[in-house]
């Protein structure tokens, strides 16, 4: 295929995406597969010729499509939503036709500019104070791995960088079960290793709080053990939680410590000043991330990191051999040297294009909306027969269960292979429960109310004995 090709079958892709989108309600939010289905469709070899556009368009539409779990359905209240507005699919667009690799800044100057901007616009819209600046990662996963880096290297002395960690001492890093498990990934691909991952008990509000963690810390230190950073968790994947934010950083200032704080996803939420309560005194953190691509519809992927100062990250993970200078421009800012990888997409055309094409106003209104059908989805849960609330809405997410692990389960099931909604499941105190988490970009009230609609459906036709067999 060429460029004129390219034009033709854009605009009919384009045409398929709109349609697709307009018909998202009639499809089952999750794909009624088996492993291995869509694998068979497909040939096991590749083809020695070239295939004409029509094959191959036809053969997308007759195995892609049904599947998928379409991620940007309605009525997707699974995991967290990968948001994708219009207006983001059509920077993607634009960002594709150009194909451009941002590792430094004069091999995508407006990629690296819109960035530095873009990146200080969501700082004020979460009313993070003048001096934060970040940079933009894939996801929450390389921007926690990145704090976690940069961490261990302020503990060394930065000899770990060059000596290695063989022989030095144990550091210890500490945070809350609460935390996502991207955390404990970082810990491990940072050579910290599992076990000194000191998981902090929790309050009944499942909050790390100061006086915890300042005795974590105080038992390790007497252990001869280091010290070496915090990771606080506001909005838990699991049902939201959020530690004591600005006594834990008040904790950790007093002994030393930095802090990274994972807002993946309720760090959008801070847009709308009356939720900023559940973060006080985040301006304290030494790194925060959050991911705009989970509700404020800049697609997958864009995870944006807010840094007090970028030195130490930069000393971390920044390398300039001679093939990534810019000539003449010694201290520009190229963003490879603030993360992982040395390439880097153009990500921040589609915040442009978003906080542009819905403005902070229509956003906010989103997540408002989305909070409040949350809540008003709670109260229709808990006025079924068997229904028990487990926790309650933080922000747009709550869970449930039945009054059984089994009967929990299979309804879980019935809910999922029925196909009008999209759920998934937690364990709380051990407790097998239901998450219901409300952040579709294009989500209504009614989408929202099919939650205790469908549930007590499904109540009133089925016994939820144990689990059936597959």
């Amino acid at each position: 295929m060429d460029h004129e090709g390219l034009r033709h079958w854009s605009k009919r892709a384009a045409d398929w995406a709109a349609d697709y989108h307009a018909g998202l309600r009639d499809r089952p939010v999750r794909a009624p597969l088996v492993p291995g289905a869509v694998a068979r469709q497909v040939p096991g070899t590749p083809p020695e010729m070239a295939e004409p556009m029509e094959a191959i368009w036809s053969d997308f539409e007759a195995i892609v499509p049904g599947g998928m779990t379409h991620w940007q359905h309605p009525r997707f209240f699974a995991y967290f939503p990968a948001n994708a507005a219009p207006a983001s699919m059509l920077a993607e667009q634009l960002v594709n036709a150009m194909a451009c690799n941002a590792l430094i800044w004069q091999t995508s100057p407006a990629a690296t500019e819109i960035e530095q901007v873009m990146v200080d616009w969501l700082r004020q819209a979460v009313g993070l104070p003048d001096g934060f600046v970040g940079t933009i990662h894939d996801s929450a996963t390389n921007a926690t791995l990145s704090a976690v880096l940069t961490m261990r290297e302020k503990a060394l002395g930065w000899r770990g960088l060059d000596e290695g960690l063989s022989g030095g001492p144990i550091l210890r890093f500490y945070a809350s079960a609460e935390t996502h498990s991207s955390v404990d990934k970082a810990i491990r691909v940072a050579g910290i290793g599992q076990r000194n991952l000191v998981k902090v008990a929790t309050d009944a509000d499942r909050a790390m709080t100061g006086a915890a963690l300042r005795a974590a810390i105080a038992a390790d230190r007497a252990a001869g053990l280091m010290p070496a950073g915090v990771i606080l968790c506001a909005g838990g994947t699991s049902v939201g939680a959020f530690d004591r934010i600005g006594e834990c950083i008040a904790v950790a200032q007093a002994e030393g410590l930095p802090t990274h704080v994972d807002a993946a996803w309720a760090g959008s939420a801070m847009i709308c000043p009356e939720f900023r309560a559940l973060w006080a005194g985040i301006e304290g953190a030494d790194s925060v991330v959050f991911n705009p691509h989970k509700w404020l519809g800049a697609q997958f992927d864009c995870s944006v990191q807010l840094l007090r100062d970028p030195g130490a990250q930069v000393r971390t993970l920044g390398l300039r051999p001679t093939y990534l200078e810019t000539a003449g421009r010694e201290e520009i800012v190229n963003f490879n040297e603030w993360t992982v990888p040395l390439g880097r997409r153009f990500r921040a055309l589609k915040l442009w294009f978003v906080l542009r094409a819905y403005g902070l106003d229509g956003l906010r209104t989103r997540i408002r909306n989305h909070v409040a059908w949350a809540e008003l989805a709670r109260v229709e849960l808990a006025a079924l027969p068997r229904v028990q609330i487990v926790t309650e809405p933080r922000l747009s997410l709550f869970s449930f269960a039945l009054d059984t692990d089994a009967a929990t389960e299979s309804l879980l099931q019935r809910i999922n292979d029925d196909g009008r909604i999209y759920l998934t499941q937690t364990r709380v105190d051990g407790r097998f429960a239901i998450r219901v988490q409300v952040g579709s970009f294009d989500c209504s009230k009614e989408d929202v109310m099919l939650i205790p609609k469908t549930v007590q459906e499904m109540l009133a036709s089925c016994s939820f004995g144990p689990l059936p067999s597959r």
